[in-house]
């Protein structure tokens, strides 16, 4: 197996490079060779290596406990697969975490050669699948079996990140635990090589039972997708500071991410400039509630690619889901949403970074008052919002003061503040806009969105 090249039709193809990638090579080293005879062809399609038929579920007629179990070998052995494919065509290093933990079982993911040099320039993009039995560079494995390389495996994605020059972190959310057993004999089928095929055969069946006694060992710092995302950030997301950060989020994933940005909030929202949700499982009422500044974020760095019979990209937001922008992801198959969304995604990240501010948040918001002319109170603004009576802040007790500066909209769009009364059916102060020539007011909802800039008042007492 190869690289991906863009070919006549702007297609990307799975060319043939060496031959000791081959999935079939890397299945005749365990002891299901009968069982699964299949390669994946050049255009990264699983198929037979006799018939050039598509995967056969029903491989033993009507007997669903013998075929699943086949299944969940085929499965196995394609994780392994792919972190090969990984390491051996897209170049990235694994690495283990903990890492001082090197006498238990522990997870690991996948980075980028450069991914945590400081000194090197770059994006940053983080990969998180959905929730389910496959591992890193993985997708969808039912899309992988069924439709090939391209389409459930992160492969794809990697090398268009590459080839723009991004640095990429893949992760492993779902490697939470490991079972004893079934450890002990996985690592047997891989390793041995009996001769006669009957004898295969029991010795399969008897891995692949699902009868067996369970003993499992969580994996420290990886229990869950949402702790083994949390690590990473601590120890080497949040470590490279001249990167910046977009993540590609699939399913589940949607709601892990959306648990670290509650989690870190400050440092999610100050260094992670795009998040392109596929499908995603999260709820911003459950997770993120009523913060009005995490509301405000994820309307300017967040767009999901939803099932939608739609074509590729037309608006499909809906009552539940309207928060930031919501497209179609051109398909109605959710496992085949990553891949029928991906060169949109690209271009969203594209013109993210250009949009891109580069402002930091504050974790302790500073109050400059805001005189009101027509009334005895004050308004208090936030860098991230205005407050007043009529929100769920209180009017504090503060000296006057007049207010002249300038910042920037949350898409680098100069604008100045303007304090005059109170304008009807407005809420607290406005501000002036200036792009294009033009001027206009915002309400206080676009004041939640303007991010902290050349925010830099100059405050006169009131005599």
């Amino acid at each position: 197996m190869g690289k991906l090249y863009s070919g006549k039709k702007g297609r990307l193809l799975w060319l043939p490079v060496t031959q000791e990638l081959s999935f079939q090579k890397f299945i005749e080293q365990s002891d299901l060779l009968e069982e699964l005879k299949y390669d994946f062809n050049e255009k990264a399609e699983l198929r037979h290596t006799e018939t050039q038929r598509p995967f056969v579920f029903n491989y033993y007629k009507n007997v669903l406990e013998r075929n699943s179990k086949r299944y969940q070998a085929l499965g196995h052995l394609l994780a392994q697969y792919i972190y090969e494919l990984l390491e051996k065509v897209c170049k990235l290093q694994k690495v283990y975490i903990p890492p001082e933990a090197d006498k238990e079982p522990r997870s690991f993911f996948f980075m980028s050669e450069k991914a945590l040099l400081t000194s090197h320039r770059s994006v940053l993009l983080v990969l998180l699948q959905d929730h389910g039995v496959f591992r890193a560079g993985q997708w969808s494995q039912q899309a992988i079996i069924h439709h090939g390389l391209q389409h459930g495996s992160q492969i794809p994605c990697i090398q268009m990140a590459l080839q723009a020059h991004y640095d990429v972190i893949v992760l492993n959310p779902n490697d939470n635990f490991v079972d004893l057993k079934m450890e002990k004999e996985w690592k047997g089928l891989l390793t041995q090589n009996i001769g006669s095929s009957s004898l295969k055969m029991v010795q399969a069946e008897n891995v692949l039972s699902l009868q067996q006694p369970l003993q499992y060992i969580p994996k420290r710092c990886s229990n869950t997708p949402e702790e083994h995302l949390a690590y990473i950030w601590d120890y080497f997301i949040s470590k490279t500071e001249s990167k910046d950060v977009a993540f590609i989020v699939h399913g589940y994933g949607g709601l892990v991410f959306m648990d670290l940005l509650v989690r870190r909030k400050w440092e999610v929202m100050n260094k992670v400039y795009a998040v392109a949700l596929i499908d995603s499982d999260h709820h911003v009422g459950h997770q993120l509630g009523s913060d009005v500044q995490l509301l405000a974020w994820i309307k300017h760095h967040c767009r999901e690619w939803v099932t939608s019979p739609k074509p590729l990209d037309k608006p499909a937001a809906t009552v539940l889901k309207k928060e930031f922008p919501i497209v179609s992801a051109g398909t109605e198959e959710h496992n085949l949403a990553p891949s029928s969304s991906l060169q949109s995604i690209f271009k969203y990240l594209k013109k993210a970074l250009k949009a891109k501010t580069t402002i930091n948040f504050s974790r302790v918001p500073s109050i400059v008052a805001v005189e009101d002319t027509s009334k005895q109170d004050q308004h208090c603004l936030y860098p991230h919002g205005v407050h007043n009576g009529r929100q769920n802040a209180s009017v504090k007790s503060v000296r006057k003061y007049k207010l002249t500066g300038e910042l920037s909209g949350a898409r680098g769009i100069p604008c100045r503040l303007h304090v005059p009364s109170p304008v009807a059916g407005r809420r607290g102060p406005r501000v002036e806009v200036l792009a294009s020539g033009s001027r206009r007011g915002a309400t206080c909802e676009d004041i939640l969105a303007l991010r902290e800039s050349t925010f830099s008042p100059r405050r006169q007492q009131v005599k």
